[in-house]
């Protein structure tokens, strides 16, 4: 296996994925677990891009919003600058980040996070791993290692559901939150202010993903997108055979992290 250089692509092909974005108008970024972070352009290899990151730095989530670039670590968020990684002060696991305006928002492995490049502060659950958040209108809502807890702004108060497994993805569809538990199944508000959990028969399901108005599920078979039947979810198979763990488009083509066969390119059938 090539350890230095640029590798060749079927070396890459061993690696499990975490995540995948589409950076600039042609170039992916990739995360294969435990191996830093790695970029191909149109019309070349893939090539490691790890010059800041420490040693085995496994990549969470990345991030990219308009020219930022951030990766969700182990070991913190860094920051891509130039052609190379950038330590914020927020040097502890990490799980996602947003950026809101001129806030920077961080689900971390000690808390709900907000701040800016140099100084940051814990908003909420120091003593608890948030996997994920959702920041909408008036709530402000995180996948938790117990459930989850929402935030109402104009009552100034969080209210918890404990739901006996951690949620690891949160996204929005039919008007309702939906998410991921660590154990595979879906969780979904039941409309009366709770929250219940159920599984697909055959499917473990790794997380939930929001592209437009779509939103898609990644799992152990393959990618499905989320439709409605009658008021209740419906599965639409996209690609099915290998496991899917993250996904992003660039309108005509869409790129999905997975398991076992690197990251793989489908049409955008939107």
């Amino acid at each position: 296996m090539a350890t230095e250089g640029k590798p060749a692509d079927q070396d890459w092909l061993l690696f499990h994925f975490s995540s995948v974005k589409v950076f600039g108008e042609n170039a992916l970024i990739a995360a294969p677990m435990g191996q830093g972070v790695m970029r191909k352009y149109t019309s070349g290899n893939w090539e490691r891009v790890e010059e800041g990151l420490p040693p085995q730095t496994h990549v969470n989530r990345l991030y990219v919003q308009e020219r930022l670039l951030s990766a969700c670590t182990n070991n913190g968020l860094f920051y891509y600058t130039g052609e190379q990684w950038e330590a914020s002060s927020l040097a502890i696991g990490c799980y996602q980040f947003r950026q809101v305006g001129k806030t920077s928002l961080a689900a971390t492995q000690y808390g709900f996070w907000s701040g800016m490049r140099d100084h940051w502060h814990n908003l909420a659950f120091p003593n608890e791993i948030v996997y994920d958040f959702l920041y909408l209108p008036q709530y402000i809502i995180l996948g938790m290692e117990q459930g989850v807890a929402i935030y109402d702004r104009l009552e100034d108060d969080w209210m918890e559901f404990k739901l006996g497994a951690a949620v690891t993805s949160l996204a929005v569809f039919g008007g309702r939150v939906i998410g991921v538990t660590e154990q595979g199944e879906l969780m979904q508000g039941d409309g009366r202010g709770g929250f219940h959990t159920f599984s697909f028969d055959g499917l473990f399901l790794f997380s939930v993903v929001t592209k437009g108005k779509d939103v898609y599920l990644c799992c152990d078979r393959g990618l499905y997108r989320l439709g409605l039947v009658g008021g209740r979810i419906s599965l639409i198979s996209l690609k099915l055979g290998c496991p899917v763990t993250d996904i992003d488009t660039d309108g005509d083509q869409m790129y999905l992290a997975t398991l076992f066969e690197g990251v793989q390119t489908m049409g955008n059938e939107r």
